[in-house]
């Protein structure tokens, strides 16, 4: 039987909120967190899919601790993207509407950070905050943590993806000692179970579904294609789900943007989010998307992260990722409060072991489908565009006194010429571009047996990529520059909209450093390091190359030029 909110100790002006909100009954990871946080001061661990409810699980008793009369900082949330930081704001001021005394300040990067600390020194009592901003004020010090009793961590594993591991650490070890930690992830890697052995005691776990699990509402579905056909049966896809309001993700910026420029060159509205958007550039295309102008947004996995948009029906897989819990945050976009949703791979036969790996690691299983042929989607498409002139609502008052001369122009057909007519007009370009369209599906991929499950070692990527086939991209700066390798981190997995588990090795030298990548994304990786700034220094990159010359810059030199200097693997 389902417990309502007023059984959990809550405020009133909380109940009556979230009353207001439209919320009953508290989703399965609500119910579990406030009964387990209710009349205790004790540490944390949730394990949830993304789009649970999980910001109310914290949100909520959060709130109720917060002495509204004392105007000093009480509780910090950490989250890994500027979006994400924001939409727990709004989500909080949406939570404790009724008290009044409640202050919540947003700290993120790319805004203001003069008018974030007005809204710190006007007595918030709740810092949701990104770390490395959240840093930079406790530097200047502005924020004080020492009277914090709580902290949230907010998509844990996605933090320490994005490299903030010693960000957090730092944050940490400055709050006091009797302060709880909550920490809410949806995977549970080795490093999320670091943090929770160094800074928490004895914590409560709860867990909702499996580790690395996706929702049970999510369809899960796999199209095996042809190499060189990923674009086309995208397209396919799309054409034949007409109500399809969906996230594509692509492995690199430079696909994003080829993707996306494609569907919108073929009439589709679509637009992509990518490392090198300005943040005014990339609230604008978020607005268009949330307000659903556009049909299909196509990003990386670090240009989405903290996308939180209701409503998305289809996840797009163009290509498996590299890791399994990327394919676990990329499926929680969709199936969101209490909705249903698609999981969809466009792959080639070669990823079927990956395809494996991700249904055992998930507890999932695909569904193999066929990217519908021509004839197909042109029939879809006919019946779709007839269930909607059948659905018009037809205002005669306005359109009556030309009826006439309409009905006179169209006198000597016959109704199934009239029918003809309406048809071709709509449709004769959608079936010309299907004329003679050819089956992309791969006929020679067969299906084959998925490999036995693993046991569970954390989010690992499927290779290991500190491996031979690594690439090494050395640049210009290092310990004596105060560069760390979380700050290098973000730096690549920005620029070049790929995942930290793409990068290997990284070495800190006094001078110069180095990055390793895996070889088939070296080249897209070092142009897209080309012109980058770390905290405001110049980066010149050099990547060696095959033979006896390496790139710096865009130019070929001779290896024999100037040599790296940072220390010795060891």
């Amino acid at each position: 039987m389902s417990l309502c909110f007023e059984e959990f100790g809550l405020r009133q002006e909380l109940v009556e909120a979230v009353a207001a909100l439209g919320f009953t009954e508290p989703t399965p990871v609500q119910e579990k967190a406030l009964a387990a946080l209710r009349g205790t001061t004790g540490d944390l661990v949730a394990l949830a899919q993304t789009g649970t409810g999980k910001t109310a699980a914290f949100g909520l008793p959060l709130i109720n601790r917060i002495e509204t009369a004392q105007r000093s900082i009480q509780a910090v949330v950490l989250c890994p993207t500027r979006e994400l930081c924001i939409q727990i704001s709004r989500d909080f001021v949406s939570y404790g509407s009724k008290i009044s005394a409640l202050q919540i300040a947003s700290i993120y990067g790319g805004s203001s950070i003069a008018l974030q600390i007005r809204q710190v020194k006007r007595g918030s009592q709740i810092i949701v905050a990104t770390p490395g901003r959240l840093l930079d004020l406790m530097g200047r010090g502005v924020v004080d943590l020492s009277g914090v009793t709580n902290v949230v961590l907010d998509e844990a594993d996605e933090m320490l993806n994005m490299g903030f591991k010693e960000a957090i650490d730092d944050i940490l070890k400055d709050t006091p000692d009797s302060s709880s930690t909550w920490l809410f992830s949806a995977t549970m890697p080795k490093g999320v179970a670091a943090i929770a052995r160094g800074f928490m005691s004895s914590p409560v776990e709860i867990t909702v579904g499996k580790k690395n699990s996706t929702s049970a509402r999510i369809d899960h579905e796999n199209y095996v294609v042809r190499p060189g056909s990923q674009l086309v049966a995208l397209k396919r896809i799309i054409d034949a789900s007409p109500d399809l309001y969906g996230l594509v993700f692509c492995r690199t910026r430079h696909e994003t943007r080829q993707v996306a420029d494609s569907l919108l060159e073929a009439g589709y509205d679509a637009d992509a989010l990518h490392g090198e958007l300005s943040q005014q550039q990339r609230d604008v295309v978020m607005q268009r998307f949330r307000n659903r102008r556009l049909k299909l947004l196509v990003a990386t996995d670090v240009a989405a992260r903290g996308i939180d948009v209701e409503g998305i029906s289809h996840v797009i897989h163009y290509g498996l990722p590299d890791e399994v819990a990327a394919y676990t945050h990329r499926s929680g976009r969709t199936a969101r409060a209490g909705r249903s949703g698609k999981s969809l791979v466009i792959m080639n036969w070669r990823d079927n072991r990956k395809l494996g790996l991700v249904a055992a690691k998930c507890g999932i299983r695909f569904t193999a489908c066929r990217v519908p042929e021509g004839s197909v989607i042109c029939k879809l498409k006919l019946d779709n565009m007839v269930e909607k002139l059948k659905a018009v609502d037809v205002d005669h008052d306005a359109i009556g006194e030309y009826l006439p001369s309409v009905y006179e122009a169209f006198e000597a057909l016959s109704k199934e010429e009239l029918i003809n007519q309406i048809v071709a007009e709509r449709f004769n370009s959608v079936a010309a571009s299907y004329k003679g369209a050819e089956d992309i599906n791969d006929r020679g991929a067969q299906p084959r047996r998925q490999p036995r499950p693993e046991r569970d070692r954390g989010s690992k990527p499927f290779a290991d990529h500190r491996t031979s086939g690594m690439q090494r991209i050395t640049f210009n700066k290092g310990i004596n520059n105060r560069i760390n390798q979380g700050a290098v981190i973000r730096l690549v997995c920005d620029r070049a909209g790929i995942s930290s588990r793409q990068i290997g090795r990284i070495d800190i030298g006094k001078d110069a450093s180095y990055f390793e990548v895996d070889g088939g994304l070296a080249r897209h990786v070092f142009h897209a390091m080309k012109g980058a700034t770390l905290d405001g220094q110049r980066l010149f990159v050099e990547m060696q190359g095959g033979g006896d010359s390496s790139m710096r810059d865009g130019r070929k030199v001779n290896r024999g030029g100037r040599r790296f200097t940072g220390r010795k693997a060891s």
